[in-house]
């Protein structure tokens, strides 16, 4: 069961998670200013949090055999999908849209619960939603130019529905005897990823001696080698392991629209470390997205009777405080 202490821990371990993973921008900016291509960038975060998981995956090799499809799944989507999708939108439209296309994603899991699962959703969990899509559209300024690409359009839509797959992979077994532990989960995960990642980036044309070198953060020089440091062990290791916590603690939606605020925590970070300041409609907006994710968490039902997804024996319950079954959220497996 997912009691209301669980929820409480649950609530701080995701904006754990959304404060790690939002501060790999302000991390990797300035390696990218400093000459690096943002494809290597992301290479490197994953090829070397996968480095620093290798011994977890060793530990977890049973894994393989016992959970194949949902390691390949978090490698493909929560990894190297999310990863390579956003990257290749952010070429061909610009940055803000991608992103707010990208942070639908928990309403793309409201949607799976609804019309895949068949199964009623909280009218908070959608208001919820719905303020925090609209806070985001103002975080990232989303008027201020939009270049209509289709297929770059297309490409950040993709890199949301690889991130419902890192919240609904996430959720599987999460209070079952035979959940699969998440540490091993990631490692592998992050290792497949690396796998993928290495065919699309061709690091081998990398210039090396970048790392060697400072970068400028607002006109500080800080080691690259200590950025990446902070973008593999903060924004990528920290960050999935205590995202893959959370949503087990809460839900996929919960755990989703907790998420949204990645893109508050990045923009805050980006006005304090790179003296990138926020406008007064960011400010609402961030503001927005707090509310919606707040409203989402507090009203979601805390007795079996009060449904967010709500069914018979082997149901998957998806509020908080209810339990989740490994098979009813697994993608072709039954159990990132």
């Amino acid at each position: 069961m997912r009691t209301s202490s669980g929820r409480s821990a649950g609530l701080g371990i995701a904006l754990g998670s959304a404060f790690a993973f939002g501060g790999s921008g302000v991390a990797a900016k300035p390696l990218i200013e400093a000459g690096l291509d943002p494809l290597h960038v992301v290479w490197l975060r994953v090829a070397g949090s996968a480095l620093v998981m290798l011994p977890l995956a060793w530990r977890h090799r049973a894994l393989v055999l016992r959970r194949p499809a949902l390691l390949a799944g978090f490698g493909l989507l929560a990894v190297a999908g999310v990863q390579a999708c956003y990257f290749a939108a952010i070429a061909r439209i610009p940055v803000g849209v991608a992103l707010l296309i990208e942070y639908l994603a928990p309403a793309l899991v409201l949607g799976w619960v609804r019309f895949v699962q068949r199964r009623p959703v909280t009218r908070a969990a959608v208001v919820g939603v719905l303020l925090a899509a609209a806070g985001l559209a103002c975080v990232v300024e989303v008027w201020s130019g939009l270049g209509f690409d289709a297929l770059g359009l297309l490409l950040a839509l993709g890199a949301a529905c690889c991130q419902v797959g890192y919240f609904v992979l996430s959720d599987q077994g999460g209070d079952s005897d035979d959940a699969p532990d998440p540490l091993g989960v990631i490692a592998y995960g992050l290792l497949i990823g690396a796998a993928v990642l290495t065919l699309v980036a061709r690091p081998w044309g990398m210039d090396w001696s970048l790392l060697a070198a400072a970068a400028d953060m607002d006109g500080t020089q800080v080691p690259a080698a200590l950025l990446l440091g902070w973008i593999v062990l903060i924004a990528t290791v920290l960050a999935y392991v205590t995202g893959v916590v959370s949503v087990r603690m809460l839900s996929p939606q919960v755990a989703g629209v907790v998420a949204c605020l990645e893109a508050v925590v990045a923009t805050v970070l980006a006005w304090v470390l790179l003296g990138e300041h926020l406008s007064a409609p960011q400010i609402a907006g961030g503001a927005v997205v707090l509310i919606g994710a707040f409203i989402a968490q507090s009203q979601a039902p805390k007795a079996p009777s009060g449904p967010v997804a709500e069914g018979g024996p082997g149901s998957v319950r998806t509020g908080a405080g209810e339990d989740a079954s490994a098979g009813e959220l697994s993608a072709g497996h039954p159990a990132p």
